[in-house]
């Protein structure tokens, strides 16, 4: 991946050199009187330049259009949008944080098990982090009881395991039903404005329905996009899990096999 990122920025860098040098050799030499009237242009037109940019930004047309929609419908869009985003935000440290390499955790508790017996795998057990090393300390723990009981233990704390890293994908789920929802109520909020609007002036014209119109269009286009930001969140959480879990699982079966294999010394 290094060698790739070095490649780019090498390619880059050539590439910008080319374009520079093409750009010095086809410009003419512009005389020295030019250049000090361009220096000296009226600070106006820059301000006023400046002022047209920012004018333009995509930020100054996001509030814009979050204004038209009207704050009693954008903005519980967008607090939902937060919400759900710390949620997933959350969950996402939370598993990268708990994301060991298993094959090398397997080795040595292994190891620590052969060299100094259960307190000594118990102890790494304890030491190190995720579900992985949590389930394999509870199985550990009850070895005096027999594998019978390792085995329950193993699969009764993967369930634990299981429901402490799918905490909050409830409320995530809700969010990304409550988006699409929310803008659609919008929707049909706007619409009974322009009625309303109709109905008030006892004609029909693109003035009075615009204003009803423009609400329906932009709280259910909020809400759509809210609904698919938070719906790629939940996947990828949800996949991350998934991967665990089946980790999880695997590396049960070979702490049984393990124990099995150290209760016959």
């Amino acid at each position: 991946m290094k060698k790739l990122f070095l490649v780019l920025a090498a390619a880059a860098m050539t590439f910008s050199t080319a374009i520079a040098q093409e750009a010095a050799t086809a410009t003419p030499e512009q005389p020295a009187t030019e250049v000090v009237e361009a220096v000296e242009a009226p600070a106006e037109a820059v301000l006023d330049a400046e002022t047209e940019i920012a004018g333009d930004s995509i930020h100054y047309v996001l509030m814009q259009k979050f204004l038209e929609g009207g704050w009693g419908w954008m903005l519980p869009i967008l607090v939902v949008l937060v919400l759900g985003m710390a949620i997933a935000i959350e969950r996402i440290l939370f598993l990268s944080l708990s994301t060991i390499n298993t094959k090398k955790f397997i080795a040595q508790v292994e190891a620590a098990l052969n060299e100094g017996g259960v307190e000594a795998a118990k102890e790494l057990c304890r030491n190190t982090k995720g579900p992985i090393a949590s389930i394999y300390y509870q199985g550990l723990d009850r070895y005096h009881l027999g594998l019978d009981a390792v085995e329950k233990a193993v699969v009764s704390y993967g369930s634990v395991q299981t429901g402490q890293m799918e905490s909050g994908l409830g409320w995530l789920s809700l969010f990304i039903s409550l988006s699409p929802s929310l803008g659609f109520m919008g929707t049909v909020v706007g619409l009974v404005q322009s009625f309303d609007a109709i109905q008030a002036a006892g004609d029909i014209s693109p003035a009075l329905v615009a204003g009803g119109m423009k609400v329906a269009l932009l709280t259910t286009l909020l809400g759509l996009i809210a609904a698919m930001v938070l719906q790629v969140f939940y996947n990828y959480v949800i996949v991350k899990i998934d991967g665990m879990v089946n980790e999880m699982e695997d590396a049960s079966i070979t702490l049984t096999d393990i124990l099995t294999a150290y209760s016959k010394k």
